[in-house]
């Protein structure tokens, strides 16, 4: 008797359940404790980023973590009625991190491309931005990147401008981020380095002047977005649901204007 009436209670919670689906709306942004998206601890967007990387996530001089991309997943996490917890990683071992399942997303200027793409989820972009060359400012040496075979440029490893830089012909040293990159090209010990264009446009006007400057530019911009495991669509969704959002109510360029002075988000 008793397994009947658990039985009709199951059956009858599932059809309320089947019945809220059909007749709510769909909106991908409802979310609770986020049990429906595999999430590493309920309740919370645990978020990987690097933490060094200005102006996307860093610490300002009150030590407190900050940037495009932190707020970014920061009202994305509002939005889905989520807490979120930062995890500071070293680039190089951030996918790693991400495929062991110590974090549930990557939110630090993952750019876009095929390679990854075989291999993870990627959420609608958040960061349109060309990438760049960058030389010391008397060199004119390169003027496109064809002119970077036989120069050595400093990239890490892992990168989107890493490949970029090895298929047009560079030797590439390889760093841990744009700060090693930036000191070994301005003491002389490699030719460029390939990067966001926003990244050097910050460092300029924060540093400035740095003896540095954009040589070349690509054609195609890059863009940016939260990376995934092959595993997590429902949380993809809900993610792309918050993204289009924060983007209709202006969110998205409010922040972007805050730290570039222009919409970078479309």
């Amino acid at each position: 008797m008793s397994r009947r009436i658990t039985a009709l209670v199951l059956t009858a919670a599932a059809a309320l359940a089947l019945t809220a689906c059909s007749s709510g709306s769909a909106d991908p942004v409802a979310s609770g404790d986020g049990d429906d998206y595999g999430l590493v601890t309920p309740g919370a967007l645990t978020v990987a980023t690097e933490g060094t990387y200005r102006p996307f996530s860093f610490h300002d001089e009150s030590g407190e973590l900050v940037g495009f991309d932190v707020e970014i997943a920061e009202a994305v996490a509002e939005k889905l009625d989520l807490e979120v917890v930062f995890q500071e990683t070293q680039w190089d071992a951030i996918f790693a991190g991400l495929d062991a399942g110590r974090f549930d997303v990557i939110g630090n200027q993952v750019s876009i491309n095929p390679e990854r793409e075989e291999k993870y989820l990627f959420s609608e972009p958040y960061t349109v931005s060309p990438g760049v060359i960058v030389v010391a400012e008397d060199d004119d040496s390169i003027k496109s990147f064809e002119d970077l075979a036989g120069k050595t440029t400093a990239q890490s490893l892992t990168s989107n401008w890493y490949q970029l830089a090895e298929e047009s012909g560079a030797t590439v040293e390889a760093v841990e981020g744009w700060a090693q990159a930036v000191a070994l090209l301005q003491q002389g010990r490699v030719d460029a380095t390939v990067n966001d264009s926003l990244t050097f446009l910050d460092y300029e006007k924060s540093e400035g002047p740095t003896g540095l400057k954009i040589a070349v530019e690509t054609d195609e911009p890059s863009l940016s977005a939260f990376a995934f495991t092959k595993d997590k669509e429902a949380l993809v969704e809900a993610i792309d649901g918050a993204l289009a959002e924060l983007r209709e109510e202006g969110v998205l360029a409010e922040i972007s204007e805050k730290y570039f002075g222009a919409d970078v988000t479309q």
